[in-house]
C-alpha cells in the first residue's frame, strides 16, 4: 500500500466527513510554495497550508535555526524555570504588536490563545470584585462585589466570527457548523454584527455589563473571508474604552503582514488591550500561541492573594524550538525583500481581482474582495454555506493542475506564501478563471 492507502486504515482527519472521503495526498516534501506528493507531483500552496506558512516549506534558515536549538534544549517546564528564546520572542514582538503591551503569555495553538486571553479578561474582573461569580471561599461565603459597582461578565463578539474549536473559543465563535454539536453546552455571549461603516447603528446593550470584546480585526476568516469596516471597528473599540471595556484582538490569522500591514489593528486608531497571535508566528513551522496583554491587565494578577493566581498553562508553554523558530521567522519578516514580496502579491491581487470583475464566467462569481495579500470571490452556485460541495470540486480540479486551494464552501479565496513568485501567482490565477469557465 502507499502512504495514501495506509493513512486510511488508521487517521482520523480534521474538517472532512469521513464517508466516501476522498482518498489524501500523500506530501513528503516542502520546497518554498511548493508541496511535493509521494509521486513527485508538484503543487503551488495557495493557502499556505491554513494560513501559516509565510516563508515557504522547509525554509532552510527556519531549519538551521530549529537544528540549532534542538542540539542545546528542546523542551523545559516554563513554571519555575525561563530560557533565552522565550524571553529573547518576547522582547522582539512587545515593540512590534499595535498597542502598549507589557507581558507575553505562551500557549501552543490560536484557539488556546484565545481561550487565555478571554480567561485573562474574565478574571481581571473576577480579581477586583466586579464579575458577579463567588470566589473558592464562595463555597462557605459569598464574595459578593461592593454595592454599586458593575458587574462585568458579558462577553460581547461578532456574528460569522471563529476563535476556535476548544469549547471556550467555540462559545465567542458564532453559532454555525462548527459548534451545532454542542450549543446547549457553550457559554452565552453577547453578539452583533460586524460594522458595514462608521455609521453603522448598534443594538442596545448594556455596556456596564460587558467584560471584554473579542474581534477578528478588519477580515473574519473562517466565517468567510468576509471584510468588514475599519472605520466601524474603531467606533466600536472607542466606545468599548469609554466603557473600561478590555477589548481582545485576534489576530491568529491576520497578524504578519496577511492584510498589508504588520497587524490589522494597525487599520484602527484605538487599539487593543490583548492580542492574540498563532499560525504564521513561527512561519508556519511550529505550533506556538502568544497572548499579549497591556500592563494594566497584568497587574490585575500581582497580589498578595494566591487565589488571583491566573492558573493556566501548557506542558508545552513557551516551547524553546518554538519559539526560536519564531524569531528566525521576524528575522525574515524583517528583511528588505519580505516587504516587498508583499507589495508585489498586493499589487498582483488587485490586477486580477479586476479581471474577475470584468470578465464573464460560465460559473458567475460576485463579492470580489481583497484586503493585502488576501483575495477572495464567491460562486454562484448553490448556497452560500461551508457545506456547499462546491469546494471539494474546486479543490480536486485545481489539484489536478497542480494548485492547492480550500475553499470556504463557495467562498474561494487564496493566501500565498510570501515567497511566491509572479509567474507562480500568475498560474494560481490561471487555473482558478479555468476552473470558472469549466476548463
Amino acid at each position: 500500500m502507499n502512504l495514501a492507502q495506509r493513512d486510511k486504515q488508521v487517521i482520523w482527519h480534521p474538517f472532512t466527513p469521513q464517508k466516501s472521503m476522498l482518498e489524501p495526498i500523500a506530501i513528503v516534501n516542502g520546497e518554498g510554495v511548493y508541496l511535493i506528493d509521494e509521486f513527485g507531483n508538484k503543487y503551488i500552496d495557495a493557502i499556505s497550508s491554513w494560513w501559516v506558512n509565510l516563508h515557504g516549506h522547509a525554509h532552510p534558515y527556519i531549519a538551521e535555526k530549529i537544528f540549532e536549538q534542538a542540539k542545546k534544549l528542546e523542551q523545559v517546564i516554563f513554571a519555575g524555570f525561563t530560557h533565552e528564546p522565550a524571553i529573547l520572542l518576547a522582547e522582539r514582538l512587545l515593540p512590534l504588536l499595535p498597542g502598549a503591551f507589557s507581558r507575553i503569555f505562551y500557549s501552543d495553538n490560536g484557539s488556546t490563545s484565545t481561550e487565555v486571553a478571554i480567561k485573562m479578561a474574565l478574571q481581571y474582573w473576577w480579581n477586583g470584585g466586579k464579575s458577579g461569580v463567588g470566589s473558592r471561599e464562595s463555597e462557605v461565603g459569598s464574595r459578593e462585589p461592593t454595592a454599586g459597582i458593575s458587574i462585568r461578565n458579558k462577553i460581547l463578539a461578532f456574528n460569522n466570527s471563529y476563535h476556535g474549536d476548544t469549547f471556550g473559543a467555540m462559545s465567542i465563535s458564532d453559532r454555525s457548523v462548527f459548534t451545532l454539536a454542542f450549543h446547549d453546552k457553550l457559554f452565552e455571549v453577547v453578539f452583533i454584527d460586524a460594522p458595514v461603516s462608521a455609521e453603522t447603528p448598534l443594538p442596545f446593550i448594556d455596556w456596564n455589563s460587558i467584560a471584554c470584546f473579542i474581534f477578528e480585526p478588519i477580515i473574519q476568516g473562517a466565517g468567510g473571508m468576509k471584510i468588514y469596516s475599519a472605520a466601524g471597528l474603531n467606533q466600536l473599540l472607542q466606545i468599548c474604552k469609554e466603557h473600561d471595556i478590555i477589548c481582545i484582538a485576534d489576530e491568529v490569522m491576520t497578524g504578519f503582514g496577511r492584510t498589508g500591514k504588520l497587524f490589522a489593528s494597525e487599520y484602527c486608531e484605538n487599539k487593543p488591550d490583548i492580542i492574540c497571535l498563532s499560525k504564521g508566528l513561527t512561519g508556519g513551522t511550529m505550533a506556538l500561541g502568544v497572548t499579549a496583554c497591556t500592563q494594566k491587565i497584568y497587574e490585575a494578577f500581582v497580589s498578595d492573594d494566591k487565589l488571583k493566581t491566573f492558573f493556566h498553562g501548557h506542558s508545552f508553554t513557551a516551547n524553546p524550538l518554538a519559539c526560536t523558530a519564531a524569531l528566525a521567522s521576524l528575522d525574515l519578516l524583517q528583511e528588505k525583500t519580505c516587504g516587498l514580496a508583499i507589495t508585489g502579491i498586493i499589487k498582483k491581487n488587485a490586477g486580477f481581482l479586476q479581471q474577475l470583475k470584468s470578465s464573464q464566467h460560465k460559473i458567475p462569481t460576485r463579492n470580489h474582495r481583497m484586503l493585502g495579500t488576501i483575495l477572495a470571490f464567491e460562486m454562484e452556485i448553490g448556497k452560500d454555506e461551508y457545506l456547499n460541495t462546491i469546494s471539494t470540486t474546486v479543490t480536486t480540479q485545481a489539484l489536478k493542475n497542480g494548485v492547492y486551494i480550500r475553499p470556504l464552501g463557495n467562498t474561494v479565496y487564496i493566501m500565498p506564501p510570501y515567497c511566491i513568485s509572479p509567474e507562480q501567482l500568475e498560474k494560481v490565477f490561471s487555473i482558478i478563471s479555468g476552473i470558472l469557465n469549466g476548463a
